[in-house]
Order: C-alpha cells, then structure tokens, then sequence
C-alpha cells in the first residue's frame, strides 16, 4: 500500500510499516501545502492512504468520493504513538477511500 505521512505524523513510525511503501510530505517537497491541497497531489500521485495528526481534518475537508483514506493519530508524540503501532496498522490496514479513521493515543 502507498501511505503519505503529513508533517505532523512522527517519522519513526514508518518502520513499523515496513510491509508499505511510505513517504513524508517533506520529502516530496509538500509540507507547506494546506490539507485540501495535500490530500489533492496524493490522490494524483497514486496514494492510498494519509496518516496526519491533524485533529480538525474531519471538520475541514469533505472526502465524499476521494480515493484517499486518511488515518488521524491523536497524538503527535512518539514515545506514545509507538506503543499503538498495531493499532496504527489496522486502521491502515482497514480504512477504506474516502473514510477518515481516528486512532485514539
């Protein structure tokens, strides 16, 4: 599965996704990009799945008819985020396009 992490999303995280492909908005050069901007350039290039730390997502962007699920972690903070991990990855695992899952930390 092809996941995009926005800026918020802790970095270390991704090695615990190993089986995916995973990149950061920063090193595709897109991490001043507004949410709908963001979620835009993801669905055309191809990803299936966002991760974000951005809580007021829900209240910001309508994902009717997007091809991109996006998963919301309440917390930014590794040390927290990295004792959820299997849960991080079932909610990867089982969001579906144009379905916002948060995950609780």
């Amino acid at each position: 599965m092809k996941i995009l992490f926005d800026h918020g999303t802790p970095a270390p995280l991704r090695n615990h996704l190993r089986e995916h492909s995973v990149d950061r908005s920063a090193e595709r050069g897109w991490e001043l990009l507004e949410n709908g901007e963001l979620i835009r350039k993801a669905e055309e290039e191809g990803y299936e799945v966002m991760v974000t730390t951005d809580q007021n997502l829900r209240y910001q962007q309508n994902l009717t008819g997007s091809r991109l699920a996006i998963v919301v972690l309440l917390s930014t903070a590794w040390p927290r985020v990295q004792h959820r991990t299997a849960e991080i990855r079932t909610a990867i695992e089982e969001v579906r396009p144009g379905e916002l899952r948060e995950v609780p930390i």
